[in-house]
């Protein structure tokens, strides 16, 4: 077992009360590391660390060319280091290693990206009725961006936002979840390595409760971005009042996933087992409601608990596995008590509804769960459960199937699975929610941006659009008279 400390202006740093806390593994239910306790004081070093190298140090004076290629030689130094990655983030969640590997890798794709985004920030000339006064727009940094990011997946979320605030010209304080803080820690390691100034990303390890909002409260901290639950997420609005600082919120889901009678059925069958099964059902954007329009609901059920039968709960280590563990007992008591929720109002449980037995029964494994017949006024309908928990609710016509996908507090995401080209596009014009698949799920790309409608969230990450969230705006008048 190994100690790690928070990694701030380029060294590393205990807390100063010298307190730690410990990270399992959730495949064997042992002790995985122990990591230093944060408090305000390391918040307030991360924070002047941060806030030097933006205003003084080397990061601030870097031309965006100069500052782009930075980021794309840290997207190579990640590359070359994805297997241990990979490694960490599967022993930390228990995520599979082929998919953290993917992600890994994936993560130089998007510093390429916003690499190449840097020296493409522009303003405007806006041409005004007054021939002495000559008027343009510029973008400019924030400043000190404080990320705090979720267990489920530490590598991609944490990129969707460092690498558009960097390329932006921002500088960085990278508060983990406590489940899974190694990645957060490696990641600054090998952005050192790739050539990028002490201070421009810092990482402090510790509770939310205590860490996180020591960052929404600090006044240099010129912005928060956070994903995470939706209760959270109200809590950090309310305390970022004090400070008026920026927010970019990407909260919880409860995507609906419809399914229309002219689908091709095989492909739908699999895009609602990559919607809810992948990742343990620990995605934000999971299918976790899927829509069976009622006549094909019987044969897509036949098909779909069939496919269910065969996926492999196991090891994430273990190439023949499909399902690893959820990240902590915490968690996985959490979705035993959704899936009893569930049998007591009443859904008809077609699959698992348990616990599985893999290895020496200590991990924290739960079977991949169906149940059937569900009310969209159920709570395993209406709360996001965050495991491997799906509830399918049937539905008679496009009009009933659109109004029940919408009837939630929640609108990060969706899918729809029709032939018909003309009702897929009328029904991700009405589907409240910020991405929409068509005959397609969990599909992401640097250069689309993603975020939520309603209780989901504010703001976007990836893309051009997510790139705008981490600037501000400044006008400035010229008077040539």
């Amino acid at each position: 077992m190994n100690t790690y400390q928070n990694y701030i202006g380029g060294a590393d740093v205990p807390a100063a009360d010298g307190r730690t806390f410990t990270a399992f593994n959730p495949t064997t239910g042992g002790v995985w590391g122990t990591f230093a306790l944060a408090g305000p004081a390391e918040v307030d070093r991360a924070v002047q660390a941060a806030s030097g190298a933006f205003r003084t140090g080397p990061w601030g004076r870097l031309s965006p060319t100069r500052r782009g290629r930075l980021l794309m030689k840290w997207g190579d130094v990640i590359a070359e280091h994805a297997d241990r990655i990979a490694t960490i983030e599967t022993e930390q969640n228990g995520k599979l290693f082929a998919e953290m590997r993917a992600q890994a890798r994936i993560a130089q794709d998007w510093l390429y990206y916003f690499g190449g985004l840097a020296d493409k920030i522009e303003g405007t000339v806006i041409p005004l009725d007054r021939q002495s006064i000559f008027n343009y727009t510029l973008r400019e940094p924030l400043g000190v961006v404080g990320v705090i990011t979720p267990w489920n997946s530490p590598t991609f979320i944490a990129i969707m936002s460092l690498a558009p605030a960097l390329a932006a010209g921002n500088t960085i304080v990278l508060k983990p979840a406590s489940q899974t803080p190694l990645t957060a820690l490696k990641f600054a390691e090998l952005c050192q390595e790739a050539g990028l100034p002490e201070g421009v990303v810092n990482v402090v390890t510790g509770p939310g409760g205590k860490v996180g909002m020591a960052m929404v409260r600090d006044p240099r901290v010129d912005k928060i971005a956070f994903t995470g639950s939706t209760e959270v997420g109200k809590q950090i609005m309310r305390e970022a009042a004090g400070t008026l600082k920026r927010l970019s919120l990407e909260l919880g889901g409860k995507s609906p996933n419809i399914v229309f009678a002219d689908a091709d059925m095989e492909a739908a069958v699999k895009g609602a087992l990559t919607g809810i099964f992948y990742n343990k059902g620990e995605v934000c954007a999971a299918g976790s409601r899927l829509f069976l329009e009622d006549s094909i609901h019987d044969a897509f059920m036949g098909k779909l608990t069939e496919r269910v039968k065969g996926l492999t709960v196991g090891d994430p280590m273990d190439k023949a596995t499909r399902m690893g563990p959820v990240v902590s007992k915490a968690q996985m008591d959490t979705v035993l008590s959704y899936i009893e929720a569930g049998k007591q109002e009443g859904a008809r449980l077609v699959a698992g509804g348990g616990r599985a037995s893999v290895g020496n029964g200590k991990g924290y494994f739960i079977q991949p769960t169906i149940f059937d017949d569900v009310r969209n006024t159920m709570k395993i309908a209406r709360e996001e459960i965050f495991g491997p928990v799906l509830s399918v609710i049937p539905f008679k016509s496009l009009e009933e199937g659109l109004a029940e996908g919408n009837s939630t507090t929640y609108g990060l995401a969706a899918a729809v699975w029709t032939r018909d080209v003309a009702k897929a596009l009328r029904a991700a014009q009405a589907i409240r929610a910020g991405t929409v698949w068509v005959n397609a799920y969990n599909l992401f790309d640097a250069a689309l941006p993603f975020g939520g409608f309603k209780e989901s969230g504010f703001g976007r990450e990836m893309g051009a659009a997510g790139l705008e969230h981490y600037t501000e705006l400044k006008t400035v008048w010229v008077d040539l008279s």
